[in-house]
């Protein structure tokens, strides 16, 4: 008889979330949907919407918040196996919806995302949205502040451009409107990292500081905070403490991962809705 999977092996079926067929600016894409009240985009790390970013979407939907997670890239709800990630990762770098290298101007897939933004908050209403990138989409929740209704930016291990350890992801007038913005309306930027990670590094965060000066909040979590035996993805393709709410989080109490993540989950709360997030 043939043996199952590990329960944590598996693909996640996403049968909670409701798939839409969303067209904006001419381009349709699949978007997952769950929950209530003020809207959160959660864009997918690589290699896709993986069971771990769909458990974060979840944590984010059961905190009173809608959840739009577009699919951008992969087989959505695909356990992360290291062969078929490879592949996606290879074909997201040279896709022309993302600027993978060369610093100094947004990824084109950033704008259907803005229009994302404000779709969701024509559909959930609130003060405003919530925005939140991992990895290869970290920096996106960033250029989406310059659509008005996004309020809430955190970026989890922003990592390109690849080829530039410091260098950002946005063109030097994006990055200027985006800190005037962040300064007349009294708003943060926040970030998150592990020590070590060779993707998203400390020269990357150091240049948001000098960029967005104290409007950027950034968080460093110790190397080993991460989880040691994240999907073979992680292991074997990143190598590396990088997913900080995903592959790497460890979901046990007095974790830095699961702080990090309440502290995530809390702020977007906070900013889109006006209270506080019970205790855990």
């Amino acid at each position: 008889m043939q043996q199952s999977l590990p329960a944590d092996s598996r693909d996640d079926d996403l049968a909670d979330f409701a798939s839409r067929s969303i067209t904006l600016d001419g381009v349709t894409r699949t978007v997952y949907t769950a929950g209530a009240g003020p809207a959160v985009v959660v864009m997918a790390e690589m290699p896709g919407i993986s069971p771990d970013v769909a458990r974060f979407a979840r944590w984010v939907r059961d905190a009173g918040l809608t959840v739009y997670l577009p699919a951008l890239f992969g087989r959505d709800g695909a356990y992360p196996e290291a062969e078929a990630g490879a592949e996606v990762f290879r074909r997201a770098c040279v896709s022309a919806e993302f600027r993978a290298f060369g610093a100094g101007k947004s990824s084109p897939v950033a704008v259907w995302l803005r229009a994302l933004a404000a779709l969701a908050h024509r559909e959930c209403g609130g003060r405003g949205v919530g925005a939140l990138g991992m990895c290869f989409t970290g920096n996106f929740a960033l250029t989406m502040m310059l659509e008005p209704p996004t309020l809430a930016p955190v970026l989890c291990q922003p990592s390109l451009p690849l080829d530039e350890p410091g260098g950002l992801e946005i063109s030097a007038g994006e990055l200027a409107a985006v800190r005037e913005r962040l300064e007349r309306e009294d708003l943060v930027v926040r970030a998150y990292r592990f020590e070590g990670d060779r993707f998203c590094t400390g020269q990357r965060f150091a240049a948001y500081a000098a960029a967005l000066g104290p409007r950027f909040e950034a968080r460093v979590l110790p190397a080993e905070a991460a989880n040691p035996a994240p999907p073979p993805f992680f292991s074997q393709i990143v190598g590396c403490p990088h997913s900080v709410v995903t592959a790497h989080l460890i979901d046990a109490a007095g974790e830095p991962t699961v702080a990090a993540r309440d502290e995530i989950i809390a702020f977007l709360v906070a900013r889109l809705t006006g209270t506080e997030v019970p205790s855990r």
